[in-house]
């Protein structure tokens, strides 16, 4: 009787052990490499360790005929806020598959690769069933010490460059990013009328690359259809939809590889 008590102690500490060292197997670099491999692969939730990074992660793969797509900002509703501090936006919060904000660092660890070139895309629906796109070349992002700094280069689509802007002064491209907690704008202050704007990120309520503040902004507070107009603190893709400000229904921003 002893002896089976002791065999059944040393089994469950082999069996607490084997669970404490379980290993995440990463299934790519990331969903562009996935894709390329592998031709039938669906879209869904995926594990990726780009190049230099310790640890595996989880991503949304978008499979498409024209590659895998890494999604890194998905909005549907407002179940979750994306009224975040700076260590949430660098880390990421949200769930792969659901609204989510994947993470700066990691974003910057996919892009930073020598000798790749990435592509943005940006997607939008609206509250009257319309939908549009954006994409650009070369988009890259600088280290946390530059803020993350926004690169990206020829557009295509037909949301507008929005991320360049409506009017000359308000061009995001080349700026770091910033939270509520980290300002990292153009604006000291920035003059709107009879309203002296200092922190862009207070009054749209969401981490963004803002500029002067700029045209577009998708981290803001969600707004449903009918209270979806006018607010400061939408997701504006005002090349899209303006000039008033207009609040998207859902919006989608991936990369991928090329």
């Amino acid at each position: 009787m002893m002896i089976s008590a002791l065999l059944l102690l040393a089994v469950l500490g082999l069996s607490q052990q084997s669970k404490a060292t379980t290993i995440v197997v990463s299934q790519g670099t990331d969903c562009s490499q996935i894709k390329n491999v592998s031709k039938d692969a669906t879209s869904g939730v995926y594990v990726i360790q780009p190049p230099g990074v310790k640890t595996p992660f989880k991503v949304y793969c978008e499979m498409t005929r024209n590659g895998g797509w890494t999604v890194f900002q998905r909005r549907t509703g407002n179940a979750l806020s994306f009224n975040q501090n700076w260590a949430d936006y660098r880390n990421g919060f949200g769930k792969p598959g659901k609204d989510q904000w994947l993470g700066l660092q990691k974003v910057y660890s996919m892009t930073k690769a020598p000798r790749t070139r990435w592509v943005l895309r940006v997607d939008l629906w609206d509250h009257e069933g319309g939908t549009a796109f954006a994409q650009y070349s070369n988009f890259l992002l600088a280290n946390e010490e530059q803020a993350y700094k926004l690169t990206v280069g020829q557009y295509q689509g037909n949301a507008g460059d929005a991320i360049r802007g409506t009017y000359p002064g308000v061009d995001q491209n080349g700026f770091g990013f910033s939270t509520v907690d980290s300002d990292n704008d153009g604006c000291d202050p920035c003059i709107f009328g009879d309203i002296a704007e200092k922190k862009c990120a207070t009054s749209s309520e969401g981490g963004w690359w803002y500029s002067r503040c700029g045209s577009a902004s998708l981290n803001g507070e969600w707004h449903p259809k009918g209270d979806h107009l006018g607010w400061a603190s939408g997701l504006h893709w005002l090349t899209w939809k303006g000039p008033a400000p207009y609040s998207a229904k859902a919006t989608r921003m991936m990369i991928r590889s090329v």
